[in-house]
């Protein structure tokens, strides 16, 4: 028929769909046929699992809207019905409490990926910046949805956080007030809370909409670090890396059930089963376990102001991170001394998430200082002088060579071309 697009698929309902729209074929030229790197290792399937988890997290945030009712007189006892009358309310709840904290541990291992393996550097910084900015969003979305069951920490959570924006001069107070919608956290700040609650999680398949579409432009980093030079270094993403994540997800999925189902409150805090009292103070008011890190960062300054800036700054720093690593070579794997301040890195995040847990008192300051110190340093001086002083093993001349000789650069050493930047 003259106008049509002519499609090549047999079945004659997707053949009329992709003749007059030919979105069957733009999914398999991205994903069936779109060529990979043939060496990804299981640290890949991380983005499908981020994926999966953003998809669970809104068919619950759904269906858990149906039955909440923003009001501090009646939220705590909306979640309390779910829990106890709504038909699997409980599992619907649980789910998505629990979903929140897999979402993080899923999105943290990615970025300590991308982060060992240099996939921020170039051609890849602006899918690097998108991956931030989808992590700055899921913060926002986690932290209105922590205020949203109206307990005690709840309540007391979202006064401390917000009072933060305080410490900026001259529009701090200003700027508290409007978050509030009045001058304490009370039916206003709920109300807006809720409503951002549900809509950021569509921003942020936007933005993952455009990270995909960033990713399949420059196409994706492997294990080695080098770009794809021929043909034979790739193979179709289907089926070869949909079987592998696949089975990634039925991991993911095991362990997220059996969170949910033997253990739903490991990550709860016992004060949220208390509603919400602005007159009495819980002893102690810690965030959610995936905050610790930057709670930490927070109270190791002893300027309000200052850890402010530090926190916000421990964030602003990725964005600027494709720009502060001056090596030639991507890959930990073959720059030996990067490979050790990496694991560094990771050894000052846990440790702030330690400190972020327990108050700011005796041995806990010393650690979260240091650690903090350690953080910027290796961030805003360590890479920067790393990658000049730096020298990298050699390359391999492509990613097949290696992948059939069973990975890591070629015996002896040698190299079969000349470094080049990425």
């Amino acid at each position: 028929m003259v106008g049509l697009y002519k499609s090549d698929f047999k079945n004659p309902v997707v053949n009329w769909i992709d003749t007059r729209m030919p979105v069957f074929t733009l999914m398999q030229k991205e994903y069936a046929a779109f060529p990979t790197p043939k060496n990804f290792n299981y640290f890949w399937n991380f983005g499908a699992l981020a994926m999966v988890n953003l998809m669970i997290m809104i068919a619950t945030g759904v269906f858990l809207a149906m039955n909440y009712t923003p009001n501090v007189a009646m939220a705590f006892n909306s979640i309390e019905h779910i829990m106890r009358d709504v038909n699997w309310g409980w599992l619907i709840r649980y789910a998505h409490m629990n979903g929140a904290s897999m979402f993080f541990i899923v999105v943290y291992i990615h970025t300590f990926r991308g982060l060992y393996y240099g996939s921020y550097k170039a051609p890849r910084e602006l899918l690097w910046m998108l991956g931030v900015v989808i992590l700055l969003l899921m913060m926002a979305t986690a932290f209105m949805g922590y205020v949203l069951p109206w307990g005690q920490m709840s309540y007391w959570g979202a006064t401390v956080i917000t009072n933060l924006f305080s410490a900026i001069p001259l529009v701090g107070p200003s700027i508290v007030t409007w978050l509030w919608g009045g001058f304490s956290v009370d039916n206003a700040t709920l109300n807006r809370f809720y409503s951002l609650h549900y809509l950021l999680p569509f921003v942020i398949v936007g933005v993952v909409f455009f990270h995909v579409i960033a990713l399949h432009i420059t196409g994706s980093n492997n294990p080695l670090g080098i770009d794809v030079k021929s043909p034979q270094d790739t193979i179709p993403f289907h089926p070869y890396y949909t079987i592998k994540d696949s089975v990634g997800i039925c991991v993911y999925l095991l362990v997220f059930a059996a969170l949910v189902f033997f253990s739903p409150n490991f990550f709860a805090s016992p004060d949220n089963y208390i509603p919400a009292n602005p007159l009495q103070t819980p002893a102690e008011i810690v965030p959610e376990w995936y905050f610790l890190p930057f709670y930490a960062i927070l109270r190791s300054v002893p300027n309000k102001l200052g850890g402010v800036m530090m926190m916000f700054g421990s964030i602003m720093v990725l964005f600027v991170l494709p720009w502060l690593d001056t090596s030639p070579v991507r890959s930990a794997r073959f720059r030996p001394i990067y490979r050790q301040v990496f694991w560094l890195l990771v050894i000052a995040v846990l440790a702030l998430g330690a400190v972020g847990a327990h108050r700011p008192q005796g041995i806990w300051v010393v650690i979260g200082r240091v650690a903090t110190l350690y953080y910027f340093l290796h961030f805003l001086v360590i890479l920067p002088i790393l990658g000049k002083l730096e020298r990298p093993l050699p390359l391999p001349e492509s990613i097949s060579r290696p992948v059939i000789r069973g990975g890591g650069p070629m015996p002896g050493g040698a190299p079969a071309k000349p470094m080049e930047k990425p």
